[in-house]
């Protein structure tokens, strides 16, 4: 059995035996407290009794960005020894942090990505920030605060005075004692400022300089380090930490926490090494490493941070008046409305809320979704043309992805402009949905409710109008009602691709009648269900007089097709707003998204439902909604046991007491022509 010393800067004592690498191996730790004597002491006795010294905490070499420097008293440790190898850690570390977080990106999709990261140290960690860099714009590195008790000061710690301040740094470090080159959990003589670590989503480095000079308060924060013990674990919890990672192999079972340090992990491989004359180098070990059946450990410290599957969803102003209400905004309703609404155009995107509470009854999953809002109105977005929304959009899904969003979802106008989300999508390290499918699919669903509650018994002897029929929504809706109620009118300011779209459902469902129009109001009275789906703007698409007694309309533009004075004009039609849904849970938005509690718009909802089901794709994308889309998407809607929120017309519930007077007037109106030629007019 091969046997290796560990001389590490702390004072206790251990001895464990391990298996790597298919072999047994006798690892003897020992504390010398950071007291340079009596490390070379211990490295002077147990030469030539064990196969390989490491030396935790104690290195020859100090690495800061570009720069290095011997550190002098670490230096002149390695050469003590005549027969048995010396090593710290330093040939391998780099090269194991850099696969570490490769390996923990890939079990957890997303969990560096656009974080605020704070290196705790950067010193002799290059391969981590490196890694790190390529996945997070936003790193700092704490050393001026640590070992020089700087405050925070613009600048202090940035990428960008990293180059200049690392070589000073280091020189003076050099002759600096190993228990401040490499500082221990306890209290630190000197306060250090805590602004930089409040900053931070995640903090990265050594596990003792974390707890030592990290706020007590560590709530949401992740923890990224080499090793940890049982009782940092204990401590990272005590202080509130989400997510510990450990970067090292565990020496163990695939996936266990790793306790052991770089050092440990390289004197563990030079013992092991199949010529003891091969040089003391990385390259030495590229062959054994490459064997190691390994995975970083991600523990979740708190019960309610695991197993939650998280999705955001982008919101914006219908019109300005939105924008008054906001109570950050109220202000604005003492400025020209043109002005606001011009101006809050040019905002970024803005986190609005938390959304909790989700949970499928069904697996148990739970999810949580982040609010972002764009301060831009259709009209302004319109005005401004596609690209302005992109970027505004892009910036979106970076604020999505460091609040741990898979996934993403477009509201409203946000899912229509230029080409539906497809290059959102593209430019995006996220899946990105419109979230049409499910529109589509609670459409639908209430628009069958409403005719059913209206009297009709047989839904196949009616007639359905689709106003916007050629539109992502539209279209879809249209095929979809075509195989239900045969007979269908086909409304689009676009005759050629009402050509096309006739086409198809009439080779999707033979024997089915479809005519097409690019005015409804010649077959508007023969209708007993309309679907509005434009992007009209305010402009009247319907002229409710002309509506069969007892008719439907489920508008299901964003904004509204109907307003409720030209519904008041025909008290016997009802019209409905677009299917809203009931997430399962404990739903809470965090927010007044202008429903009631509970109930989502049918696009948050089934990226909330994709997040539900894991299912982190990009799913419904472009001007053509795939009608097997909409099927799985209800199919799911049924699995986690989603539910159409009770029908409403502008913001109000529908009674049943509403549905009877509406039953009743239609009745009357279908058998006294001359009173219905009176109401319409």
């Amino acid at each position: 059995m091969k046997q290796i010393l560990i001389i590490h800067l702390n004072q206790e004592d251990s001895n464990e035996t391990v298996h790597f690498l298919d072999q047994d191996i006798q690892i003897q730790r020992i504390g010398a407290n950071g007291d340079a004597e009596k490390v070379k002491e211990l490295i002077q006795t147990y030469d030539g009794k064990v196969d390989a010294i490491g030396l935790d905490g104690y290195p020859d070499t100090l690495e800061l960005g570009n720069a290095k420097q011997t550190h002098v008293l670490g230096a002149s440790l390695r050469g003590l020894a005549e027969q048995t190898p010396v090593v710290d850690g330093c040939n391998i570390c780099a090269g194991l942090e850099r696969w570490g977080i490769i390996l923990a990106d890939r079990a957890e999709p997303g969990i560096f990505s656009q974080k605020r990261i704070l290196m705790v140290p950067g010193l002799n960690h290059r391969g981590l920030s490196d890694a790190l860099e390529r996945r997070s714009p936003q790193i700092r590195y704490a050393d001026p605060i640590l070992y020089f008790a700087l405050p925070n000061f613009p600048g202090v710690g940035s990428k960008i005075t990293l180059a200049q301040a690392a070589a000073p740094t280091l020189e003076q470090l050099k002759e600096q004692p190993f228990r401040r080159i490499t500082p221990q959990a306890g209290t630190p003589g000197t306060p250090r400022y805590t602004e930089a670590f409040e900053w931070a989503d995640m903090l990265a480095g050594d596990i003792g300089a974390i707890r030592r000079y990290a706020p007590l308060e560590l709530k949401h924060k992740t923890i990224l380090v080499d090793y940890a013990t049982e009782e940092d674990v204990a401590d990272l919890q005590a202080r509130g930490a989400a997510i510990l990672v450990t970067l090292m192999p565990a020496l163990g079972e695939k996936g266990d926490l790793g306790q052991w340090s770089a050092a440990t992990i390289e004197a563990a491989l030079v013992a092991l090494r199949s010529d003891p004359d091969k040089p003391l180098s990385e390259d030495t070990y590229l062959d054994l490493l490459a064997t190691i059946e390994w995975q970083p450990c991600v523990r979740y410290l708190q019960p309610e941070e695991s197993n939650i599957n998280r999705f955001a969803f982008v919101i914006h102003p219908l019109n300005v008046s939105f924008i008054h209400k906001h109570p950050a905004f109220r202000w604005t309703r003492f400025l020209p409305d043109e002005l606001v609404e011009t101006v809050a155009a040019y905002m970024p995107p803005m986190y609005v809320s938390r959304i909790t509470g989700g949970q499928s009854p069904t697996t148990g999953q739970r999810i949580e979704g982040t609010l972002i809002s764009l301060a831009a109105t259709p009209r302004q977005m319109m005005k401004h043309g596609e690209r302005f929304t992109y970027d505004r959009l892009h910036k979106a899904v970076l604020m999505s992805e460091r609040r741990g969003a898979r996934l993403m979802g477009l509201g409203a106008f946000t899912s229509v402009v230029g080409d539906a989300g497809i290059t959102v999508a593209h430019e995006s390290d996220i899946a990105i949905t419109s979230g049409n499918s499910l529109t589509v699919a609670a459409t639908l669903e209430a628009a069958k409710q409403a005719v059913v509650k209206m009297g009709a018994t047989d839904l196949t002897q009616g007639k359905v109008m689709i106003i916007g029929a050629t539109g992502s929504i539209g279209a879809v809706c249209s095929r979809l009602l075509a195989q239900a109620i045969y007979d269908v009118v086909l409304v689009s300011i676009e005759p050629e691709r009402l050509i096309e779209l006739k086409r198809t459902i009439q080779e999707e469902t033979p024997g089915s009648k479809v005519a097409i129009a690019t005015r409804p109001d010649e077959l508007l009275p023969e209708c007993d269900l309309i679907v509005t789906a434009t992007s009209a703007f305010g402009q009247r698409i319907v002229d409710i007089s002309k509506c069969k007694p007892g008719a439907v309309i489920c508008d299901v533009a964003r904004p509204p097709d109907i307003n409720p004075q030209e519904a008041a004009l025909r008290p016997d039609v009802l019209v409905i707003e677009s299917g809203e849904v009931l997430i399962p849970g404990d739903i809470d938005f965090g927010y007044d998204i202008g429903l009631p509690p509970k109930t989502a718009y049918a696009c948050l909802a089934e990226t909330a439902l994709l997040a539900m089901d894991g299912r982190f794709e990009d799913y419904t994308l472009g001007r053509n909604i795939s009608v097997e889309r909409v099927k799985e998407i209800y199919r799911l809607f049924k699995k986690h046991e989603f539910q159409i929120a009770g029908l409403r017309s502008f913001e109000d519930f529908i009674t049943d007491e509403d549905l009877v007077a509406k039953r009743a007037l239609a009745e009357k109106l279908r058998h006294d022509p001359a009173y219905f030629e009176k109401v319409r007019t």
